[in-house]
């Protein structure tokens, strides 16, 4: 076999099928209610508290909820893709199973790298919010942290690390470390954990749109005036209003939607994925789409959409309302239960991706080991969340947002593709869920995701290439002289 035919040889849908229904040593324990809440979980975080107030102030005006709809429609046709492969090939490798069997060993390598970046990078990145919000949550109790303890010792300006004097951020380390226990302990246990999160954040969602929906309701003259004009004039600058701020809204709050795809690594732990994974992943996306859109109309209608430029627009806006203090207490616990349940799942799916390509063969045996008594990755979990800490404690916000999102959108144009060319290749193949609109939702997905990519800054596009070339490094002097279907094949 030669070097091309090797790097885009493909695994059959019907032995990642088999490796499917097979006993892989994870409990099956998630029901279709679970994955949901999985989903509802990775997705709400402190990006509806704090981005939609900023995107409506700096970019899109009243009309950020069409930035909503926007957004999510890029999300729900990668979504739908993602859908059609969970059902077909319910293995816990998410993307790179699924580069797997469509465009071969090679790609399928470099997209498990890239959800290595975005896994390893996304729980950092998160818990560096959580920590905000906690220090500050604290602080209204009289309990002071010292700044050396809250803060990494680095930050990101004008495209240069500095140091900043300070320690580590402890408390972003602290909540990595401890969720990472709760997943070793078993998946059962975080998903009850997760449950309680999403139930809370969830209910002071609805709160919030309630109040805001009844003062609206009692002072329309006031809705009126802050939703007028509802789309702003352009300002003549490109992003500043008008439609091209309404889109340029829409690429910024994509990161509110990042972790829907992590329901797709935990298919070999639901009871019935052909049937619950699509479910999963797009039922999560609608209801956090409706949430978004609800929430971004009663806050601009509660107040000035110029107002509302800050690190806490919902509060501020709950504020201007004359909300109760209770209300607004609420809203920073279900910022710090939001963001814990993110930290949770996002932590979840790095190690099954680990667990899949372990099984392959495309790295080391043990990162496939699951523990006798939990039935859980543990070793890879433990690897991800000790990882995951130091990044969180040392690593500046900038950087590590904008790795999340190059990785997430990769990943997301990879999937798309995917799914269009294994319609071509194996159109008779079973499908217990099908993506409607085949090739132009596919199409709409990549597109979306890629024009997203293209509006990253040039240094976030030069790291991501500096790490494929790591990964292309150890493919070549490890993966493919171990891997299982490329050892079955001579």
């Amino acid at each position: 076999m030669s070097l091309r035919q090797r790097l885009f040889q493909t695994k059959s849908i019907e032995s990642l099928q088999q490796e499917a229904a097979g006993e892989s040593g994870l409990r099956r324990s998630l029901s279709r209610l679970n994955l949901i809440s999985l989903g509802i979980g990775a997705i709400i975080g402190a990006g509806i508290f704090v981005l939609t107030g900023q995107a409506a102030a700096q970019y899109a005006g009243p009309a950020i909820a069409i930035s909503f709809v926007i957004s999510g429609l890029g999300c729900l046709f990668a979504g739908l893709c993602y859908a059609e492969f969970a059902a077909m090939i319910p293995i816990s490798g998410s993307a790179y199973t699924y580069s797997y069997a469509t465009l071969g060993e090679f790609f399928a390598w470099i997209i498990g790298w890239d959800l290595i970046l975005e896994y390893l990078f996304v729980a950092p990145t998160v818990a560096v919010g959580w920590s905000g919000h906690f220090v500050a949550f604290i602080r209204e109790f009289g309990l002071v942290l010292p700044e050396h303890w809250i803060h990494a010792p680095f930050d990101y300006v004008n495209g240069r690390l500095i140091s900043t004097g300070h320690v580590m951020d402890v408390p972003a380390v602290c909540i990595v470390l401890l969720l990472t226990c709760l997943l070793v302990i078993g998946i059962k246990e975080s998903a009850t954990f997760n449950n309680f999160m999403v139930v809370t954040k969830v209910s002071v969602l609805l709160a919030i749109i309630g109040f805001g929906a009844w003062y609206l309701f009692r002072h329309p003259s006031l809705a009126v005036q802050n939703w007028t004009p509802f789309i702003p004039e352009n300002t003549g600058t490109y992003g500043q209003y008008g439609w091209s701020g309404i889109f340029k809204g829409a690429a910024v709050i994509f990161f509110a939607y990042i972790g829907f795809d992590a329901v797709s690594t935990a298919a070999q732990e639901a009871k019935n994925p052909q049937k619950d994974m699509p479910v999963g992943i797009v039922g999560s996306l609608l209801v956090c789409t409706v949430l978004f859109i609800s929430i971004s109309v009663v806050l601009t209608g509660m107040a000035k959409y110029t107002d509302l430029n800050n690190s806490a627009p919902v509060v501020n806006a709950l504020q201007a309302a004359g909300a109760p203090f209770a209300l607004r207490f609420v809203v920073e616990i279900a910022a710090i239960a939001g963001l814990s349940s993110v930290i949770l799942v996002m932590l979840m799916g790095q190690p099954r991706i680990f667990f899949s390509m372990a099984n392959d063969g495309l790295l080391p045996a043990v990162f496939a080991k699951v523990h006798p008594r939990f039935k859980t990755p543990y070793v890879t979990t433990l690897l991800t969340g000790a990882i995951s800490a130091v990044l969180a404690g040392v690593m500046p916000l900038a950087i590590l947002g904008e790795m999340v999102s190059i990785g997430t959108l990769f990943a997301f144009v990879i999937v798309c593709i995917s799914i269009w060319v294994l319609r071509r290749t194996r159109p008779d193949a079973p499908r217990p869920f099908r993506t409607p609109l085949v090739p132009l939702v596919p199409i709409l997905g990549a597109g979306i995701c890629f024009v997203q990519m293209y509006a990253l800054p040039g240094d976030t596009w030069l790291r991501l290439v500096i790490w494929m070339a790591i990964g292309i490094a150890i493919y070549f002097g490890y993966s493919r002289h171990h891997s299982k279907l490329g050892r079955s094949a001579k």
